[in-house]
């Protein structure tokens, strides 16, 4: 599948026109539209002490569910990894 970006800034409420593609009548595309919000602050990673007191490191320490936190994330993440998207002819 051929990529093709382009940022275009909306004219209509709502409405977004875009000319000039090298596509034909008929071909099949996908569209995903990104908004770009200014307003947004950029990413802005924490620092290593800012980890450390967020209280994210140790959260599973306490459960009595969960053996071993390593095996259990990296079930999580097969589970997540593995997940199918629902068929949209059904």
């Amino acid at each position: 599948m051929d990529t093709m970006r382009i940022e275009h800034t909306v004219t209509t409420e709502g409405e977004i026109l875009v000319r000039g593609l090298p596509l034909k009548r008929g071909d099949k595309v996908e569209l995903i539209v990104l908004h770009h919000a200014k307003h947004l602050k950029s990413l802005n990673p924490n620092t290593v002490g800012q980890l450390r007191h967020s209280g994210v490191i140790g959260m599973w320490k306490d459960r009595e569910d969960i053996a071993d936190s390593a095996i259990y994330a990296r079930r999580l993440r097969e589970t997540a990894e593995t997940r199918r998207e629902p068929d949209a002819s059904a």
